[in-house]
């Protein structure tokens, strides 16, 4: 089970002036939403990216300037075969009842990136 600590991984900390009440209530919806689609899942994952403030957003190779991650509505977790985003790729009428959208796997080899806010697209599954 993912934890607020994994989502958080020491940032929280670290950059405590930018982590809003906003942004806590986001990770914990986020959070609990990942829990979720790992329980249907059936297997455990860790947390490669949770929350990013700005500066750890700004760092990251590939990442979207207006990343959900720095808002704490996305999660990137472990997926080192892809059989989390085959999985839920081909499941999406779970990702429906768990209120998720994934970018699409071809965009996130080693990792599955699910977000509890739908992207401008509107795609459940939809490229960065």
């Amino acid at each position: 089970m993912i934890t607020l600590a994994d989502y958080w991984m020491g940032r929280d900390v670290w950059f405590s002036r930018a982590l809003t009440p906003a942004i806590r209530t986001s990770a914990e919806v986020t959070v609990q939403r990942a829990n979720a689609l790992l329980q249907l899942f059936g297997e455990a994952r860790a947390v490669n990216s949770g929350w990013r403030p700005p500066e750890i957003n700004a760092s990251t190779p590939g990442a979207a300037l207006k990343s959900k991650h720095m808002t704490g509505e996305a999660i990137d977790l472990a997926d080192p075969e892809g059989d989390l985003d085959e999985w839920c790729f081909n499941n999406q009428q779970d990702l429906v009842s768990l209120d998720l959208w994934q970018e699409h796997p071809a965009s996130t080899k080693g990792w599955c990136h699910v977000q509890t806010i739908p992207p401008k697209s509107g795609n459940r599954v939809f490229y960065p």
